[in-house]
């Protein structure tokens, strides 16, 4: 991963999750506090996001927006970044258990197999 993406983590914000070939797209939002990185995967405690649940059923393809101001950017301050990836709900298992012990209001856990990390800023 890219030194600058894992800074990125480090520091609260929103996350947005697009399902972008969804119709319409679904889009849904979480705190970065929440986002686990695991080898290539994100996992992701989900108590909401039905409608990307449903979109990823038809296609599984997911995008997904980090960003801090505190992080040094390609021009400045300010660094953002656009996550490609595959992603799919879990409701029991070694992950889902972990991460129910952290938010224990968690209904699934969306994992994002990672496809790709884009720098924008």
């Amino acid at each position: 991963m890219n030194e600058t993406f894992l800074a990125v983590l480090k520091h609260e914000g929103p996350v947005t999750i697009v399902a972008p070939y969804a119709q319409p797209a679904a889009v849904v939002n979480t705190w970065m506090s929440y986002v686990s990185l695991v080898g290539d995967e994100l996992r992701i405690p989900a108590a909401g996001m039905h409608s990307v649940e449903a979109a990823a059923k038809d296609d599984d393809r997911v995008t997904l927006t980090f960003g801090s101001k505190a992080v040094e950017g390609t021009v400045g301050p300010g660094a953002g970044f656009h996550v490609h990836g595959h992603a799919r709900f879990e409701t029991s298992g070694p992950a889902f258990d972990e991460k129910k012990k952290q938010f224990p209001w968690l209904t699934r856990l969306l994992v994002v197999t990672i496809d790709d990390v884009e720098q924008k800023i």
